[in-house]
């Protein structure tokens, strides 16, 4: 049984003072990074970001990774997802079997084809398809989320209208019996956009892995099984 961080032991809280040209909020989010299992375990065993502990458990649950599957991860930046992914799928630099897109730029990551790109932009599926050679894919994940505005209804549009892209190039380019994950926001996804991925796969639903803050609305859809 895999032991999650922090679990059996008391952990010291690191309090952070407010300093001269930090705000309220980032001393709130310093304080929670400094106090989170998660960082300090993704640092000791190198992952990029403590994000990569949301897949893995994801993973250890719905069965997601296999070896020798193709994989897209949109919304890819630091890299946690494809290091994850890379490792599960046994993909490396002589055989890339995943291709990564962000507009951050980024550190590159073993096994992984990475386009520094925006996949909003019009011209980034044909990019992705392109680097994929062609293949069609087993999986494609998204950890994509749009920036905030502070209004609910905007920022909400703005999450699904992400979501809906991922999920629209997701049925283009998966295999038969492939997968989508994609986070979501704000209690789950859209009915209509529910409605139409139940249609196109045999099982939809979504996950809060325990690596997702308990205070974050942030959940995962995922959609397995896909028709074709």
């Amino acid at each position: 049984m895999t032991k999650r961080p922090g679990s059996g032991s008391r952990q010291l809280k690191t309090r952070v003072k407010t300093a001269r040209g930090r705000s309220t909020s980032s001393t709130r989010w310093l304080q929670r990074q400094l106090n989170d299992p998660y960082v300090a375990r993704a640092k000791a065993e190198g992952w990029r970001s403590r994000a990569a502990f949301k897949l893995i458990e994801m993973n250890e649950k719905h069965h997601l990774l296999h070896p020798g599957q193709r994989i897209v991860d949109l919304g890819c930046a630091p890299g946690g997802w494809l290091q994850v992914a890379a490792k599960e799928t046994g993909s490396t630099d002589e055989n890339p079997l995943i291709v990564g897109i962000d507009y951050l730029e980024m550190e590159p990551v073993p096994g992984s084809i990475i386009l520094q790109k925006d996949f909003t932009d019009e011209d980034a599926p044909d990019m992705l398809v392109e680097a994929l050679g062609g293949h069609k894919v087993d999986l494609v994940l998204s950890d994509m989320a749009a920036p905030t505005t502070g209004h609910k209804a905007t920022d909400h549009l703005r999450i699904i209208a992400l979501v809906e892209m991922a999920a629209d190039f997701a049925c283009d380019v998966l295999k038969p019996g492939g997968a989508f994950v994609a986070k979501v926001f704000q209690g789950g996804t859209e009915h209509q956009l529910l409605g139409e991925l139940k249609k196109r796969f045999d099982t939809t639903f979504h996950a809060k892995p325990p690596a997702s803050r308990k205070d974050s609305a942030e959940a995962y859809l995922i959609a397995k099984g896909f028709k074709g």
